[in-house]
């Protein structure tokens, strides 16, 4: 019989379990999460395997489990979990320390993991846009109103194209960093096709409508998701269009792009609305949601709500509240993006590849 050392963690049990994964070690292994679970496949079941690794600390074996991406934390095994352990919290700890191990750079993922680091994370763009709005030129007596008189379209454009830059690069890392680790547990190595097949799947939302508790996660998070791509591909497309002269900000009320742009800030508000009120409303969930669950959400709702509203105010030139609204509204979009490598926004991209690599070995 083969010996193998194994030797735990015992830092890593410890972030689990400050990360929301408290009552990790109550799980004795009875294996009623993997039954319950409506999304554990009858060849790898979940999360059982990953309670075990994660009570003794190997922290190898589970940033390279794919599993621990394919749990939605539908609550169905914490609430069926005959000693409370809470297997979705956990996994949800664990989620988010897969996130750190992989973050690029390093520091980064610990500051945004971290609430002492909140008010740094945030006084970098406050301290970007209040000198910006200093040196801009603003507006000339009698002139209309324009966010740019303030934040001048081009050098927008520069700081968040850069922004984007950066983050994609955080991004590129972290996902190779996933690959390279889910290569040498023994996967398969991933395909475009499983790579497009798990995209269909994310963007129908196909797992949450099979989880057990599905109809307010499943609308808030498939409003969310597509409200936010809908903006990206518009603040692309128009950000594009600024810079090689064929469009002009501020867009016409009812131009295409604008009616599109509005309707995907309406969406991810209603979205973020339905999650958080689920949230809110379930007492239980409320008490264990973590930090690094509200950031994402807060900000999220912070930049639809401040975008309406700055439009709003622009819409009747009120000038004492659009550009404070405004600059509040930039500060928030600069962090969604910047630390998007770093937060839970980062579920996309660690979710995907886990989908397509699963999808990939059966």
């Amino acid at each position: 019989m083969e010996t193998v050392a194994i030797t735990p963690d015992t830092r890593f049990i410890r972030d689990v379990m400050a990360a929301g994964g408290g009552d990790l070690k109550k799980c004795y292994q009875c294996a009623t999460c993997s039954v319950v679970c409506e999304l554990s496949p009858d060849d790898a079941p979940f999360p059982r395997r990953q309670m075990l690794h994660a009570q003794w600390g190997l922290a190898d074996r589970l940033v390279a489990d794919p599993a621990v991406w394919l749990c939605h934390n539908c609550r169905e095994c914490s609430e069926k979990c005959p000693r409370g352990a809470r297997p979705g919290d956990v996994l949800g700890a664990v989620r988010a320390q897969v996130i750190r191990a992989f973050a690029f750079p390093g520091f980064m993922g610990r500051a945004v993991a971290s609430p002492a680091a909140l008010p740094l994370l945030f006084l970098l763009p406050i301290v970007i846009f209040a000198l910006m709005a200093m040196a801009a030129p603003g507006a000339e007596p009698g002139e209309p109103l324009e966010f740019a008189h303030l934040f001048p379209i081009a050098w927008l454009e520069v700081l968040f194209f850069t922004i984007s830059g950066l983050a994609l690069l955080a991004f590129g890392i972290g996902v190779a960093r996933f690959i390279g680790a889910l290569k040498a547990a023994g996967l398969p190595p991933l395909t475009l096709a499983a790579l497009a097949a798990a995209l269909v799947e994310i963007g129908r939302h196909d797992r949450f409508a099979k989880c057990a508790h599905p109809t307010a996660r499943y609308w808030g998070h498939l409003f969310t998701f597509w409200g936010f791509m809908g903006l990206a591909v518009m603040g692309t497309v128009v950000g594009i269009g600024t810079m090689i002269g064929v469009m002009h900000t501020p867009l016409p009320f009812w131009s295409p792009w604008k009616v599109f742009a509005n309707l995907g800030a309406v969406a991810i508000l209603v979205g973020v609305v339905v999650l958080l009120a689920a949230r809110l409303g379930d007492a239980e969930t409320r008490a264990r949601s973590t930090y690094f669950d509200w950031l994402f959400l807060l900000t999220l709702l912070g930049v639809a709500a401040t975008g309406i509203l700055a439009e709003i105010l622009r819409l009747g030139q009120m000038a004492a509240a659009m550009y404070p609204v405004y600059f509040v509204h930039l500060v928030l979009i600069f962090s969604l993006f910047l630390y998007a490598p770093y937060s839970k926004f980062a579920h996309l991209a660690y979710r995907t590849v886990a989908i397509a690599a699963t999808g990939r070995r059966r």
